[in-house]
């Protein structure tokens, strides 16, 4: 065992007082959106997300495997959400199952529409499912690029720039 004494002046751990030292970096913030003092466009999209993977596991759309992504748009006046602009929605698929019509009123049906929130105007809203068009091949094999890695993954809403670099 080795042991080393650290000490600055007046008897204060210089290096203590450095911090970790490590690369970390965070980025977030809290906000009145709802209870989980999460931005709501965020706070929406993370419970689409868990609402995709219930209906898949639960069999209600079988034809559905486990990669998917969200995005939503909300329109806030004067600092409050008022109205979802947008839902966007990708899953991976079974082979064979039409995307624009079976997975997307799927989707809306049994995905989008139980889980909007009741206060927003959803009128107007736009609904993109699988605007790619097929996705049945998913997973990291499916995503990655040259480095092996996806690029990046934030649950901040989109509002950190990565300058393209390779974060994971």
């Amino acid at each position: 065992m080795a042991f080393e004494q650290r000490s600055g002046a007046g008897g204060e751990d210089v290096l203590n007082a450095q911090g970790a030292g490590d690369q970390g970096m965070m980025f977030g913030y809290a906000c009145s959106d709802n209870d989980d003092f999460m931005p709501l466009p965020i706070w929406l999209a993370h419970r689409l997300s868990m609402r995709l993977a219930q209906v898949r596991r639960s069999g209600l759309l079988p034809y559905l495997r486990p990669d998917g992504k969200t995005q939503v748009t909300i329109v806030y006046e004067d600092g409050k959400p008022v109205a979802v602009d947008t839902v966007l929605i990708s899953t991976q698929h079974e082979e064979g199952v039409d995307s624009m019509t079976t997975i997307k009123n799927d989707v809306i049906e049994h995905v989008i529409t139980p889980m909007l929130p009741t206060d927003l105007d959803a009128s107007s809203m736009r609904v993109f499912v699988n605007p790619s068009g097929k996705f049945v091949l998913g997973g990291p094999h499916a995503d990655t690029g040259l480095t092996g890695r996806k690029i990046m993954s934030t649950p901040t809403a989109g509002w950190p720039v990565t300058a393209g670099r390779v974060l994971g």
